[in-house]
């Protein structure tokens, strides 16, 4: 089988995979995870036909899939893909660019700088901001507090590329109690010493309490969040980001998922978010583009391309080049499935499918009210995070609804007590896809 003609296979079969993603189990069933076992071969002394891996992905790969590109999918805020970032991204499989800088990759440092641009408009954050195309919002993260540091210490006359760490002033790092996982990563491989990290405590919401906030100064980095990943709720920016500011403190933001609310109706819950200095979030979750595509934005563009930057004798960049934003030196186009979401949607068509999936994790939390659920959570964007009448319960309806292969939601731990979280995110959700899932788990409710 030729090149074009696998290829075409290729398309068949993935087409097929989405025409079924409606009606597909939402999480493979055992037979499906045993025929994984299909892939547990040794390597082969000679290679098999390309058409033949093809195929034992589809058969065996297809159905141990989650379906993520699905409407029933309401897990970890991942958003299914839309269909211009997706046609996108087939195509830059068949340019195969490296796109560290224009040398590189004419076509992916122009659309990449137009994508970057359209980025910090629609987010409505400071223009000029940089923007480096990451692989995620951990990786994003490090690129941003590696970028704060070296700011800091440089106010301070410090050569932190020449002298590093040792003997350095002490940059302090406040982040809230309720700060998620890939922060507190990002700031562990960067050697801050978690023993060392200031905790701000939260409020019943999962809010920085403002009246609780540690001191800053102008040797802090103050983490703030656009979207607690249990409650949805967003620190009080507007309060909190002019006082670190007044202090000297870098304030950086963790909007995964969060920060898109700000080119909605729902903008108002991110007041004086933009006065902070840096900010992350994923293409890859509410803006639905494919895995891996996340953010760095970083007001002072100078700050973020001088802490990345990677220019070599052989080939030197741009400060915008995106070897000199991002972690990354050889890495893929992920800006241009953003472009293509952006350029498909236009400002209008984000902030609707923002304010859709608003309305319906609204209509989840009160179906599931009136079923008898405790809604734990304000519902203030696109989470719901409930409780059954007990512990028990609540595990063995989540896990029902997980087998039943109708839908699939996550596990979580609120206020030291099980619940599940419900995230919606996927442009193909529908209302009905919502009642499914509010008759479904009051099913449960009723023979559990």
């Amino acid at each position: 089988m030729d090149e074009l003609t696998l290829l075409a296979d290729a398309n068949d079969r993935a087409r097929r995979y989405l025409e079924s993603a409606a009606t597909r189990r939402v999480f493979p069933d055992a037979a499906a995870l045993a025929g994984l076992d299909a892939f547990d071969e040794s390597l082969p002394d000679h290679g098999h036909p390309p058409s033949d891996g093809l195929r034992l992905l589809d058969e065996k790969g297809s159905p141990a899939t989650a379906v993520s590109n699905g409407p029933r999918y309401f897990g970890f805020v991942v958003g299914a893909t839309l269909p211009a970032a997706a046609a996108a991204e087939r195509l830059m499989l068949a340019w195969d660019q490296c796109a560290s800088s224009f040398d590189n990759s004419p076509v992916s440092a122009a659309i990449e700088r137009i994508a970057a641009r359209w980025v910090v408009d629609v987010l409505k954050l400071p223009e000029g901001s940089a923007v480096g195309f990451g692989t995620s919002a951990t990786a994003c993260t490090m690129a941003a507090i590696a970028a704060a540091r070296r700011a800091l210490l440089a106010r301070k006359g410090w050569d932190f590329d020449a002298d590093g760490l040792i003997g350095a002033p002490e940059v302090k790092v406040v982040i809230s109690e309720m700060s998620h996982i890939t922060v507190r990563k990002a700031l562990r491989i960067l050697g801050f010493g978690m023993k060392r990290v200031i905790v701000a405590p939260a409020d019943e919401y999962g809010r920085i309490d403002p009246e609780r906030v540690p001191p800053l100064d102008d040797m802090t980095i103050f983490c703030m969040q656009a979207g607690e990943v249990n409650t949805g709720e967003f620190d009080p920016f507007a309060v909190l980001v002019p006082r670190a500011k007044a202090a000297g403190a870098w304030v950086h933001v963790d909007g995964a998922f969060g920060l898109w609310a700000r080119a909605s109706s729902k903008a108002f819950l991110t007041d004086g978010i933009d006065g902070a200095d840096s900010w992350t979030t994923d293409g890859h979750k509410w803006l639905n583009t494919p895995y891996d595509g996340a953010m760095v934005i970083c007001r002072d563009a100078a700050a973020l391309a001088s802490a990345m930057n990677s220019d070599a004798v052989y080939l030197t960049g741009a400060p915008d080049a995106q070897k000199n934003l991002t972690l990354e030196f050889s890495r893929r186009p992920r800006g241009i499935p953003v472009w293509a979401a952006l350029r498909s949607l236009g400002r209008a068509g984000v902030a609707t499918m923002i304010e859709r999936h608003c309305a319906q994790a609204s209509r989840i939390a009160e179906g599931l009210r009136e079923a008898g659920y405790e809604v734990l959570n304000r519902v203030v964007i696109n989470q719901v995070l409930a409780r059954a009448a007990t512990d028990e319960q609540t595990v063995a309806i989540r896990q029902a609804a997980q087998a039943s292969g109708d839908t699939w939601f996550g596990a979580t731990v609120w206020q030291g007590r099980p619940a599940f979280r419900i995230s919606v995110s996927s442009w193909r959700t529908t209302d009905e896809h919502a009642d499914q899932l509010v008759t479904l788990l009051a099913d449960l409710k009723r023979r559990l």
